[in-house]
């Protein structure tokens, strides 16, 4: 039931919810409106009965000490509205006896106001006539004698036909003009729908006529405001997935073009040893640091890749800058032994936004650097500075420093400058402080008037991060 609700379309969705609320509120009109045309009916049909009951009563008289009555029909006739209904009348005399009219309408049960200053008012209620429903006007007449006074009861019955036919006869036509409303609602609701879907309609349609390598930015013409931030979050999706793709077609043409070199030659070397060009054990070292050299490529381009995919997740956390580097000095404690370097590490803690295991690369390959760049016995450290609003990570050696014309360089895939060898280390560099939000940038440090390079300065700038 949850997945079918999820399918549901959008504009059944706005339909149902726009129509339906209508059709729901004319049906409950409806229903008002015929009780409310039934009692303006019974309004002013009532008022031809009291005026019946009251001309009766005015006929009323007393000759010989007894009550006449000469009631002509067309009393009656004259407030029929038509034959569809009838009037009956019944008078009850003084004593409250049967004395002329209809016998078969029940007499009036309630009882005169003696104290009431206009006791002849009518009252009026429903009964039944053999059977059938009618309204009834019931009036006590003063009647005068000789005596003291006295009153009769006069009663004006109507049949309810003419009453429920009008009541239903106003009720089918207004109910009419209602449905006609409602199909007026509901054409017009479908235009205004289809023409307000129609930009959602030319989208679809321009990603469908899109072939399967376009990732370019969707711009359909006339688009809603209501839909730029679908349109903006869709470009920056393909955006991503365009820098996805581009990464993986770098990824499989510097894997082939770079593997193929070391793989060539590991293949001339062992050629080489079978037939005996040289001694074997020089064969076998030759061969072991072209493995070492194949090796080491293939972790940066699967550490290049990683960097890649850790991006696109944009998973981040709080790292301590200052652990992570002093975890990687430790991991790369034997390189530093060997050289017999002097290595420094300055700073605490200091904390960024990023990947631990991204941040621990960045350090590890610009520290990796540094200990192939930096003579044996020589110097080079890491500095860590939190001022301001940034954090600085320094990493500084004392090598021969990068050529000037290939500062510009140094970052892209397997480039070479100058004393430094092309490969990825500086490439993931790049790759990591761009998703971390940070700036990387390279120095030569130089001794007596800018004339002699004395070391290399690898300075990376990250925003601070704010916490109590």
């Amino acid at each position: 039931m949850r997945l079918l609700s999820r399918r549901r379309s959008v504009r059944t969705y706005l339909l149902a919810w726009i129509i339906s609320p209508i059709a729901l509120f004319i049906v409950i009109d409806s229903f008002s409106l015929y009780r409310n045309t039934l009692e303006s009916v019974n309004t002013a049909y009532d008022r031809m009965l009291i005026a019946s009951v009251h001309s009766i009563g005015d006929l009323l008289r007393i000759e010989n000490g007894e009550l006449k009555a000469s009631l002509p029909y067309a009393a009656l006739e004259i407030y029929e509205a038509d034959y569809s209904s009838r009037m009956i009348y019944r008078i009850n005399d003084l004593d409250g006896k049967f004395f002329d009219g209809d016998d078969d309408l029940p007499a009036y049960s309630g009882k005169a106001d003696r104290s009431a200053i206009y006791p002849s008012l009518a009252h009026i209620y429903e009964d039944t006539y053999n059977g059938a429903p009618v309204r009834v006007a019931a009036l006590f007449q003063p009647v005068a004698t000789n005596g003291p006074r006295g009153t009769a009861l006069v009663q004006v019955a109507e049949t309810m036909e003419n009453r429920s036919a009008l009541a239903r006869k106003i009720f089918w036509e207004t109910l009419v003009r209602q449905m006609a409303l409602l199909v007026v609602i509901v054409s017009v609701t479908l235009y205004v729908v289809s023409r307000a879907l129609q930009p959602v309609d030319a989208l679809r349609r321009q990603l469908d006529e899109r072939s399967a390598d376009d990732l370019s930015p969707v711009a359909p013409p006339m688009s809603p405001r209501e839909l730029q931030p679908f349109i903006n979050a869709l470009n920056q999706l393909m955006a991503r997935l365009r820098r996805l793709l581009d990464h993986q077609q770098r990824f499989v043409a510097n894997a082939s073009h770079q593997l193929r070199t070391p793989l060539a030659v590991l293949k001339t070397q062992l050629q080489s040893g079978l037939r005996g060009d040289a001694p074997a054990q020089e064969i076998l070292a030759e061969m072991s640091g072209t493995v070492d050299r194949a090796t080491n490529l293939a972790n940066q381009l699967l550490s290049l890749a990683k960097v890649e995919q850790l991006r696109g997740r944009g998973v981040q956390e709080i790292c301590d800058l200052g652990m992570l580097a002093r975890e990687t000095a430790v991991d790369l404690s034997p390189l530093i032994a060997e050289k017999d370097l002097d290595f420094e590490l300055e700073g605490g803690k200091a904390f960024v936004v990023g990947h631990p295991w991204m941040v621990s690369e960045l350090i590890s390959n610009l520290l990796h650097n540094a200990i192939r760049h930096t003579p044996a016995g020589g110097r080079l450290g890491i500095r860590i500075r939190q001022e301001n609003q940034r954090i600085e990570l320094l990493v500084w050696d004392s090598g021969g420093g990068i050529a000037p014309e290939a500062m510009d360089t140094v970052f892209k895939a397997f480039s070479s400058s100058g004393s430094s060898s092309g490969g990825l280390g500086l490439t993931i560099c790049g790759e990591i402080v761009d998703s971390m939000g940070a700036t990387i940038n390279l120095h030569n440090r130089f001794e007596g008037g800018h004339a002699t390079c004395v070391g290399l300065n690898a300075s990376v700038v990250f925003p601070i991060v704010p916490h109590s």
